[in-house]
């Protein structure tokens, strides 16, 4: 969902690939009635489905009917949205992996920045991102004990967007968590490293994949560093990151299948990219966009050379963005999916994801379905939406325990009402 900044936008446009039979899907309403939803979860054994709200409430859903009471309300953790359009807000669900015993469950969200009398970031940092522990109430099983709540993580925000803050566990059982480059455009400006973007600097935490464990925490912080991150052991890296040289990646998951972590990453105005991200690698922004050479000072024009690439790893997917490159668009902000593993025997394997939208001032979601080759190489198509002139802003995607694949949608730029809608992707015949 959350795009970019508004000054600076995305765009859609695919690897010049070979052309395939297009795939037709129905969006079959799941769910309606919700504010902004940008991440489900399914509780494991159960037919129950935890929902996001952007604007700070957590919706139980089950046996698919949506709830009237939410499992837990922060609302007044968050800084105030803005209506028309914020990338800030409650942005990220993870269920522990041992939830069926312990009911613990995980937020990520934005609240007010934490200055602590740094009067540079209380006058000029927009706010903090966090992640919290909570657990559920022994009494109700649809009921949050708010009073359980335990901080893992807390990173100030210079700007308002480019938070990232998906959260989920790999089958390693440690906590992995997105981060944008901080906000506003081109990884430059207040709280943005001058010389590299915060992308390429290791000392910090913007634009990375940080993988903590929970369990055990050491070293007085409230999480452990598992062995396997990038640090290993270097002072001058933070021992969080996992992998490095993020703009806004923007809804990851994990294949049901292989464990692998897709993650769709939001490119500044002429191209956008989904990775398959492996522990230890760059993914070259501010120094790339996509497969371009990036110069943030014209983040229009891609310099011919862009000096040594050889430790940067491509994206699998590239498509057009509509700001700067309209011809063959394909949308202005990648929506990252999940890999199917559902009933439907064509689809096992692919890739679906999307777009936020064609364009900012009216709706026009995209929907993609990705297939990987022999060799290792992906190829995308635009699925052809059956019954629907436009598509809702496509917000993110979720999966339930069998494979199959929902996408989270609204009528709104903006976490306003409470109008949006969960589809189920099927087959159109």
């Amino acid at each position: 969902m959350l795009k970019r900044l508004i000054l600076g936008s995305f765009a859609v446009a695919a690897l010049a690939l070979p052309a395939q039979a297009q795939v037709k899907v129905k969006l079959e309403p799941f769910v309606t009635g919700v504010n902004t939803p940008l991440a489900m979860v399914q509780v494991p054994g159960e037919n129950r489905m935890f929902v996001i709200e952007q604007f700070g409430r957590v919706r139980v859903i089950e046996n698919g009917e949506l709830l009237p009471e939410p499992l837990i309300d922060i609302r007044n953790k968050l800084p105030k949205l803005y209506s028309d359009f914020d990338e800030r807000g409650l942005l990220g669900i993870a269920l522990h992996p041992d939830f069926a015993n312990n009911g613990k469950f995980y937020l990520a969200h934005s609240t007010p920045v934490d200055f602590q009398l740094d009067l540079a970031k209380e006058f000029w940092w927009d706010h903090t991102n966090v992640v919290e522990e909570y657990q559920i109430s022994s009494d109700d099983p649809n009921v949050a004990d708010g009073s359980t709540v335990r901080k893992i993580s807390s990173i100030d925000w210079p700007q308002f967007n480019h938070n990232g803050h998906w959260i989920g566990f790999g089958t390693d059982g440690m906590l992995y968590v997105s981060t944008g480059d901080g906000g506003y455009a081109n990884d430059w400006g207040i709280g943005h490293n001058v010389t590299e973007g915060n992308g390429q600097d290791n000392s910090q935490l913007h634009g990375k994949i940080l993988r903590v464990d929970v369990d055990n925490p050491s070293e007085g912080r409230p999480y452990g560093i598992p062995d396997g991150n990038l640090a290993a052991g270097n002072p001058d890296i933070a021992p969080e990151i996992w992998a490095t040289g993020f703009r806004n990646p923007w809804r990851c998951s994990f294949d049901m299948a292989d464990g692998r972590l897709f993650c769709g990453d939001v490119q500044q105005n002429s191209y956008e990219e989904v990775n398959i991200v492996e522990a230890g690698k760059n993914y070259g922004w501010r120094k790339m966009e996509a497969n371009h050479c990036f110069d943030y000072v014209n983040p229009n024009d891609h310099p011919a050379e862009c000096g040594d690439t050889s430790g940067f790893t491509p994206p699998i997917l590239e498509y057009n963005n509509c700001t700067a490159k309209p011809d063959g668009c394909k949308g202005i902000s990648v929506t990252g999916g999940f890999v199917y593993r559902g009933a439907h025997e064509p689809w096992k394997g692919k890739y679906i994801f999307g777009d936020w939208s064609k364009n900012f001032g009216a709706m026009d979601g995209q929907i993609f379905v990705a297939s990987e080759g022999s060799d290792g190489t992906w190829t995308m198509e635009v699925a052809e939406v059956e019954g629907m002139d436009s598509i809702p802003y496509v917000l993110a995607f979720a999966q339930d325990a069998a494979g199959e694949v929902y996408a989270l949608t609204s009528i709104t730029t903006g976490p306003v009402g409470s109008l949006d809608t969960i589809y189920k992707i099927v087959p159109a015949n």
